[in-house]
């Protein structure tokens, strides 16, 4: 079976070979309350959550994708230091899995694309268990959907 290079522009508007994911997982510990949600989860309550950031892309003259330890440095300042032992409601609405999955992935889609990658996914267990993955195609989606409501303005 041969390997395929698909190809697509990164936030640079270079095109991108994508033949290999980058993945790399991350913890943090969270209280929050589902206030729109009427069960046990409307009360606080709190999780250690597991996250997955996925990369993909194609190595580069270094035989990387990118450094785990540049992914690890971004996530870290931009997602681990903020979401940590926090109120995750104070920075989320209504943290579900869903949402916490989707913020991240906005929040990082900038940070974490070079000529050679670009973020493909981000996952989020609540429990080890349950969890949901929120990919660049539902971003790309959620994008279309509000450039046309702009429009529409």
């Amino acid at each position: 079976m041969a390997l395929c290079f698909c190809k697509e522009n990164n936030l640079y508007g270079n095109e991108v070979k994508k033949s290999m994911l980058l993945r790399r997982e991350f913890t943090f510990d969270a209280a929050h309350n589902l206030v729109s949600y009427h069960g046990k989860c409307e009360n606080l309550h709190g999780h250690t959550y597991r996250m997955m950031i996925e990369l993909s892309g194609a190595p580069d003259s270094e035989g990387m994708i990118v450094d785990f330890v540049r992914v690890k440095d971004i996530v870290g300042a931009e997602v681990i230091s903020k979401f940590d032992h926090a109120y995750i409601n104070e920075i989320i609405p209504q943290p579900t899995a869903e949402n916490i999955a989707r913020h991240v992935f906005e929040r990082l889609e900038t940070l974490l694309a070079g000529p050679n990658y670009s973020l493909s996914a981000v996952q989020v267990w609540e429990t080890a268990d349950s969890s949901v993955i929120f990919n660049r195609d539902d971003f790309e989606k959620i994008k279309l959907a509000k450039s046309r409501q702009e429009a529409h303005k």
